[in-house]
């Protein structure tokens, strides 16, 4: 097989991992996204001035408390792969009224992809 395949079957792969995490977004269920994530994943970014910060968990119970995002668009701007670790970056619009800019890294463990990591952008609303 040659590394121009594989890169493409890797770069869908990955994309099917980032897919599952806005699938969790449009359901509004923290569990729904849970499986893309690797279990001592972390989250960081700023919701107006505080800071947002701590384990993956503290994502999912925001997005159970904030519900589904049904009218939400995602799309994957980037993916930057080196073997065994990639970087995505993910532009959302409208998840429940927010834009945000999402950027994961990936690590793959026992030959399976998982975000590692969240830091996110989230956009002052629009005028």
């Amino acid at each position: 097989m040659s590394n121009t395949t594989t890169s493409v079957n890797e770069h869908d792969v990955i994309t099917q991992v980032i897919q599952r995490y806005i699938d969790g977004a449009r359901s509004g269920k923290g569990e729904d996204m849970k499986p893309a994530f690797h279990k001592d994943a972390t989250i960081f970014g700023y919701v107006g001035d505080d800071l947002f910060a701590g384990p993956i968990q503290l994502l999912f119970n925001w997005n159970d408390e904030n519900g589904p995002a049904t009218k939400l668009k995602a799309k994957v701007a980037s993916i930057d792969l080196v073997d065994t670790v990639a970087t995505v970056r993910l532009e959302l619009k409208n998840w429940t009224g927010h834009r945000f800019t999402d950027l994961f890294t990936l690590l793959k463990i026992d030959g399976e992809w998982k975000i590692m990591n969240k830091v996110f952008h989230m956009h002052p609303p629009e005028a």
